[in-house]
């Protein structure tokens, strides 16, 4: 909690929210290992809500057979349903 309280003083959250592109970045890399030596976890902090649903959907089903975890957190007032 320190980290992200301190990471807060010179991050700036804004909009809009485009998670596709952040996942298939980590996809990319995931996608080169072969032998089972590595796992990626992507932890995704958000203030807003996903303005690329249909595509971030679609990069997620697209990274399902891949070694890596997909975890995301909304923090703040915003609408995550």
């Amino acid at each position: 909690m320190e980290a992200y309280y301190q990471s807060l003083k010179s991050v700036r959250l804004y909009g809009p929210t485009h998670f596709s592109p952040v996942i298939n970045h980590v996809a990319r890399y995931a996608s080169a290992v072969t032998d089972g030596s590595q796992y990626f976890i992507l932890l995704i902090i958000s203030d807003g809500v996903i303005t690329d649903m249909a595509q971030t959907k679609e990069s997620i089903v697209n990274a399902a057979s891949l070694p890596m975890s997909i975890i995301i957190v909304g923090v703040g007032p915003a609408e995550f349903d």
